[in-house]
């Protein structure tokens, strides 16, 4: 690198979290999630607002591998603490209404979205089968933000409500849901993934039969101090090459850091992952995810649009609105949730956020998404992560919310660079 990019790289970096910090602290004040402004910086300086040439002087072309390489650890770090949030009692959970919700609200919008993407398919840049597409579309409309949704809803001061137990239980076993139907769906369609893949199989095993109880008895290890830094250590090694055995067996690096992240929750107690996550978050929160939003945002241009993309972006959010608060509040309706509360766990699970726009980032570096589509996407990702707020405090007031002890719901680890406000 030379020390022209090196200047280059660190005015890049400091433009971005300068601008990601007041773009998010605006969409606070708006009453919105800080990943709003975040997100919504990534697409103004990308070719929707910002001319290219402009573009490569804000940006030069030759320091976006290197952000992008920050951006990747970044995500790797952010699928590792939704990994690690993913509490382990959540999921054996005894609440039959979250698992009807979760159901629900996994499966309406995964069937629309495969309707639906039968109709949007066009060859174009795609490159994979019809079928594949078809199969990727509707999981990521089936997608819900389990980070984003727990800000949502410690912002809201709903946390302590019988519905909010409900809706992070649920969301919580529809992140590892999709997350899975996602990898297998890759695993699928993709014709390039080979015999490697078998190996995830044991490799996973492995992770949770033996890495898992090694990292219990680490964690209970404890000094003077409190936790010993060798648990951070462990963390990060653990994480890059988990992430590495993952991509190499045909499958993406984030479902190797998630999976390390299920391993670490299942395997230390929640002060352990309390501290493990305030420890990950600070670096990747604060400075790596702002750039994976500007360079997310660099491929959306919706100035190419048109009247027919209009169109498409009306159904796909008919379908993502519809499905998600439909598919929620029938699930958690057929489990005698009452009404109102099964609405507010449908709105919730409308909830997409950062966690969409990874899955959108796959789909176009594999080429299940072409530009245009990906760009109808992301706008769908805003659109329904700023919609929740205002709906949940149209559908269920603060007045009517009723308390219950906090132990039901699994804790909410504080994730993304949504940094200070959202995660």
């Amino acid at each position: 690198m030379t020390g022209q990019q090196t200047s280059s790289l660190l005015f890049a970096i400091a433009v971005i979290l300068a601008l990601a910090h007041l773009l998010g602290g605006l969409a606070r004040r708006l009453g919105q999630p800080a990943v709003i402004g975040e997100i919504s910086l990534g697409i103004l300086l990308g070719p929707t607002v910002v001319p290219a040439a402009m573009g490569r002087h804000l940006i030069p072309t030759d320091v976006r591998p290197l952000l992008s390489a920050l951006a990747s650890l970044g995500v790797a770090l952010f699928l590792f603490q939704v990994g690690l949030g993913t509490d382990h009692r959540a999921l054996r959970g005894d609440s039959r209404r979250a698992a009807g919700a979760a159901a629900g609200a996994m499966a309406l919008p995964l069937g629309l979205g495969c309707l639906l993407a039968t109709g949007l398919w066009r060859a174009g840049d795609v490159q994979v089968s019809r079928t594949g597409f078809i199969l990727f579309f509707g999981v990521a409309m089936s997608m819900t933000a389990f980070p984003v949704l727990a800000r949502i809803l410690a912002e809201d001061r709903m946390r302590e409500t019988e519905v909010a137990g409900i809706a992070l239980t649920t969301a919580a076993i529809g992140d590892v849901a999709v997350w899975t139907v996602l990898a297998l769906v890759l695993a699928v369609t993709d014709h390039q993934s080979g015999w490697h893949l078998l190996l995830t199989i044991p490799y996973a095993a492995a992770m949770f039969l033996g890495v898992g109880p090694v990292l219990a008895r680490l964690a209970r290890r404890r000094n003077g101090d409190g936790i010993p830094t060798g648990v951070l250590v462990a963390v990060f090694l653990l994480m890059l090459l988990s992430g590495a055995v993952t991509q190499w067996c045909g499958l993406d690096y984030i479902f190797g850091a998630f999976l390390a992240g299920v391993v670490f929750s299942r395997s230390v107690a929640e002060p352990e992952r309390e501290w493990i996550t305030d420890r990950t978050g600070v670096v990747g929160n604060t400075l790596l995810m702002p750039i994976y939003f500007v360079l997310a945002g660099l491929n959306v241009n919706l100035r190419t649009v048109g009247w027919s993309g209009a169109a498409d972006l009306g159904l796909i959010l008919l379908v993502a609105v519809g499905g998600k608060i439909l598919g929620g509040y029938l699930g958690a309706r057929a489990f005698r949730l009452p009404a109102r509360q099964s609405v507010t766990v449908g709105i919730l699970m409308n909830t997409r956020g950062l966690t969409e726009l990874i899955i959108l980032g796959i789909g176009l570096q594999l080429h299940y998404l072409d530009g245009r589509l990906y760009s109808l996407m992301v706008a769908m990702a805003v659109v329904t992560t700023a919609m929740t707020g205002p709906l949940l405090r149209l559908a269920y007031p603060e007045r009517l919310r009723v308390r219950r002890p906090a132990r039901a719901a699994p804790r909410a680890q504080p994730v993304p660079a949504m940094a200070d406000g959202e995660a």
